[in-house]
């Protein structure tokens, strides 16, 4: 670009590059989504209907960037993690955090008359907000991961409860308030199965759990590919699953590792 006297103003920008070497998860939630869900009647206390369009959403910002390297999912938000090596967009803050949540957005917007076929979106649309936070160990990583499907479980279990009161026990939203206030899980739990025959247990897991979104990668046809090319060609799936113990993590290394087969090791 030729040199101008308006140039100067370039100055004016402020660097926003995340610290290297720590993880990064930007982080997506629905805007006003509360007015939206009762706007087009989504069920209550989920709707299986608005999950899988999130998840659906999640997976094509996933195929878009083969630099994510797992994402979870739950009611209007969604994690999109980034590993500690990478450099996309030198790391910039405001470029990953504009591009995870405008193609979220987009694909969102996109998709809707595929789960949503009977009721057509109308202004105002859909959108989302987002942000970048760093993790410097994987450890760190970990606990942020658990901190959202402990908040799943906590959420769905209040909200679980709340409606059925509502839908089946014929309470008003401030007398099922009232009910639960300063209320247990084990009394949720109680109050569920004593009063409406709910064996929370039964529920689905996209409900219970949340959802993860990670490539599928085989070890065995993937050792010798380029990383980029492996992430990219590689299934991406969702599975609603328990990510707060090892398991999960040891079945799958490479999601820490960054490359297969390998357990990353703490400095």
């Amino acid at each position: 670009m030729a040199n101008s006297k308006y140039e100067y103003v370039k100055a004016f920008e402020q660097p926003d590059l995340l610290l290297p070497n720590t993880w990064i998860v930007v982080r997506i939630d629905g805007r006003g989504f509360h007015k939206f869900s009762n706007k087009y009647s989504f069920e209550k206390p989920n709707d299986r209907r608005a999950l899988d369009l999130m998840n659906a959403a999640a997976k094509a910002v996933m195929t878009e960037l083969p630099d994510i390297v797992i994402a979870y999912g739950i009611s209007d938000e969604y994690s999109f993690v980034f590993h500690k090596s990478c450099a996309l967009f030198e790391r910039r803050s405001s470029k990953l955090v504009t591009t995870i949540v405008s193609t979220f957005t987009a694909y969102y917007v996109h998709l809707w008359a595929s789960f949503f076929p009977e009721t057509p979106l109308s202004a105002p649309l859909p959108s989302f907000d987002g942000r970048a936070v760093q993790y410097p160990s994987v450890q760190n990583l970990r606990d942020y991961m658990s901190w959202r499907q402990v908040d799943c479980h906590i959420n769905n279990l209040y909200n679980t409860t709340f409606w059925a009161l509502i839908q089946i026990g014929g309470l008003d939203a401030k007398s099922a308030e009232k009910e639960l206030a300063g209320s247990l899980a084990a009394d949720k739990n109680e109050i569920l199965f004593s009063k409406f025959k709910i064996n929370y247990n039964n529920e689905p897991e996209i409900y219970k759990k949340g959802s993860v979104v990670f490539r599928d990668i085989a070890q065995s046809k993937t050792q010798e590919e380029n990383d980029r090319k492996r992430r990219a060609k590689a299934r991406i799936t969702v599975q609603h699953v328990d990510i707060i113990k090892d398991e999960f993590w040891e079945r799958r290394p490479w999601l820490l590792s960054n490359k297969p087969g390998k357990i990353p090791k703490e400095p």
